[in-house]
């Protein structure tokens, strides 16, 4: 592995802590809460605990078990992009390695759910008045931060990595 990959890979560390803190907080609140039961935290917060079988906004929840498995191979399949990705960025591109190590934990995180209870766990539930985003576990804020991170990254980042490279290059 070169150097390069190395100093990227680097940033792993980042995607076993969302992990970490994703799978003790679903341990916790399975532990402690029954399927449904809500508590209030703030008057725009509560912890709520949910069994999400299909994707993002319950996407395809109620498509009769086939999306377990076809999830699971998309979370597969963009870990490993994620991983190829990591290996091939420039050394210069931290912000855009800790976006992608965010997405990566939380699909891991998702995933681990998703084959091991056939279900993900979510319990952050945030609302005003009779609006209701959908419950979400610390998994989904890390694939949300980090998409975020990749979005700031391409309009803000990327055009001065290129730049830097192809100055280099002409050095």
């Amino acid at each position: 592995m070169n150097e390069q990959a190395r100093k990227n890979f680097a940033w792993l560390w980042l995607a076993g802590v969302v992990i970490g803190l994703d799978q003790i907080s679903k341990l916790y609140f399975s532990a402690t809460m029954k399927l449904g039961d809500s508590i209030d935290v703030l008057p725009f917060f509560n912890w709520t605990l949910a069994h999400n079988y299909g994707a993002a906004f319950s996407f395809l929840h109620d498509a009769g078990g086939w999306q377990r498995w076809f999830f699971a191979a998309i979370a597969v399949a963009v870990s490993g992009g994620i991983l190829w990705w990591l290996k091939n960025l420039p050394a210069n591109a931290r912000f855009l390695a800790c976006a992608l190590v965010l997405v990566l934990g939380g699909a891991l995180g998702n995933l681990w759910d998703r084959m091991l209870l056939g279900y993900v766990v979510d319990f952050i539930h945030v609302h005003y008045g009779n609006w209701h985003f959908p419950a979400f576990n610390i998994a989904d804020a890390g694939i949300s931060v980090g998409a975020v991170m990749l979005v700031i990254d391409a309009f803000f980042f990327e055009k001065k990595r290129e730049a830097a490279a192809s100055e280099a290059t002409h050095d």
